[in-house]
């Protein structure tokens, strides 16, 4: 089953994305020697397709390791894939440097994790956020100041502040300075990467309300990657559920969250989800651990973890298909031979 929806604004068609490391000199000699070292090949994505529709926000949702991250640096132009293909706006987004790649690495924007280290610590507010909009022709560098003071306007910052420097700023002031520098060339998608995981508590909620006013006045389309799942309810329109690369589960928030999910691993993020019903319950967390993305496990990469797997997980990949109108799911307990 395909995951796209026609008219998509983002298209992600069986993208894969594998990360090698290759033999050193030494490796290489004790190969000639006969030793059986080899290239480590690590499995970030694979064969993901998803769809984001204009204003939609779609929560992407796994635990570590996942690829969601990896994912997200697809789409914004920052990692390209190894293989499969990406769309924005209906056309194949190419190399930088080609007139679609250069269009969509400005229209796509990524607002990272860490507001510290993605800020340059040498540069003033005032270029980190004026000096893309300068280059591709948004203001003149004498209007600069007076376009900066807008955009810090905007996302809750004090104009005053533009001639200081990331340093001097909060957690939160900061990680507004990385969403007013994103938002200073004029985007029309975002890809928020944990864009509040380091963030206080106190703080998240703030930044939350941010990123629904900025896209209700903005008319923004997000993929919000996180791996809390009440900040994704909160602010999807529909879920991505990702496992060691693959995509396993696809639904409406609501349905997600008030109905039970399809899949074993998203029933088991859910249950790790703190609900004031479970005092007095025991915490379950997913059994076992992730594999390693070096030797993924064949078949179903869930399997070694899921109290349903039978021995066709084992060996067979289950397929992302539509179990119900804008579901989809990938485990063989759909299919009707299983039940």
């Amino acid at each position: 089953m395909n995951s796209m929806n026609d008219g998509a604004m983002l298209e992600v068609r069986n993208v894969s994305k594998k990360f090698v490391k290759s033999l050193d000199l030494a490796a290489r000699i004790a190969v000639r020697l006969g030793s059986n070292a080899r290239e480590e090949v690590v499995h970030a994505v694979d064969g993901v397709s998803i769809s984001v529709a204009k204003g939609e926000v779609v929560g992407l949702v796994g635990e570590s390791g996942c690829g969601k991250s990896t994912l997200g640096r697809m789409v914004a132009g920052i990692l390209p894939p190894t293989s499969g293909e990406i769309a924005y706006k209906g056309k194949a987004v190419a190399a930088k440097g080609t007139e679609e790649g250069d269009r969509a690495a400005l229209q796509i924007q990524m607002i990272f994790q860490d507001p510290f280290a993605s800020l340059n610590p040498r540069m003033r507010v005032e270029d980190i956020v004026g000096e893309a909009a300068v280059y591709h022709n948004m203001c003149t560098a004498g209007d600069m100041g007076d376009y900066v003071s807008d955009v810090m306007n905007r996302v809750g910052l004090d104009p005053d502040y533009r001639r200081r420097y990331p340093h001097q700023f909060s957690g939160g002031q900061r990680q507004r300075i990385g969403i007013a520098r994103a938002l200073a060339v004029k985007p029309e998608f975002l890809v928020c990467d944990e864009a509040i995981a380091a963030l206080d508590v106190s703080i998240q909620a703030q930044v939350i309300n941010l990123f629904m006013d900025l896209r209700q006045d903005l008319d923004l389309t997000y993929l919000f990657i996180s791996h809390d799942l009440s900040v994704v309810e909160h602010i999807s329109d529909r879920v991505v559920i990702m496992y060691l690369g693959r995509v396993v589960e696809v639904a409406p928030t609501s349905e997600l969250f008030d109905n039970k999910p399809n899949h074993p691993y998203t029933l088991a993020l859910l249950n790790e989800v703190p609900r004031l019903d479970m005092r007095g319950l025991d915490y379950q967390p997913v059994s076992g651990e992730i594999p390693s993305p070096i030797d993924p496990p064949p078949g179903c990469h869930f399997h070694p973890r899921c109290p349903q797997a039978s021995e066709r997980c084992r060996v067979e990949r289950p397929v992302l298909r539509e179990i119900a109108p804008g579901r989809l799911s990938a485990c063989h307990l759909n299919d009707a031979d299983a039940r």
